[in-house]
């Protein structure tokens, strides 16, 4: 299943409530032109983790802005046949995993969910491509 099946309709909001994120599913991938030109509120200061507290990105120390999503950037699974989710996000081992960037910053791709493919699945390997094995949470209420 496309992982924007998964997540709702929306609207989105930021940790604490008080930021939007995304009116619903078209705004959050960019699916027209002029969404895609706006864009989403995600970045640094808005993608929070679980606790409140901002995501390592472009220029900080580690850099842990990749977040594992497995996805293109229109939120859909890859039907390439290649793994893009670490073996179904089983494995720390094999494959490798479609990363995006919480800070929507780096690597010419500025993609919050599909940037780049990681070096693999371990966590040493997610540490050095520029993770720490995160992921996004979008909860329905």
């Amino acid at each position: 299943m496309n992982a924007r099946d998964r997540i709702g309709k929306g609207p989105w909001f930021a940790h604490g409530g008080q930021r939007r994120v995304a009116q619903n599913v078209e705004e959050l991938h960019g699916d027209t032109l002029e969404q895609a030109r706006l864009g989403n509120a995600l970045g640094k200061a808005i993608s929070l983790t679980e606790k409140g507290q901002r995501v390592n990105g472009v220029g900080d120390m580690p850099n842990q802005h990749d977040m594992l999503t497995g996805s293109r950037p229109d939120g859909r699974a890859y039907t390439d046949g290649m793994d893009h989710t670490c073996n179904n996000w089983t494995s720390n081992s094999t494959g490798a995993a479609q990363l995006g960037h919480s800070d929507k910053q780096g690597g010419n791709n500025g993609s919050w969910n599909s940037s780049h493919p990681s070096r693999g699945c371990s966590q040493p390997d997610l540490v050095t491509t520029g993770g720490a094995g995160l992921l996004y949470c979008f909860a329905v209420n």
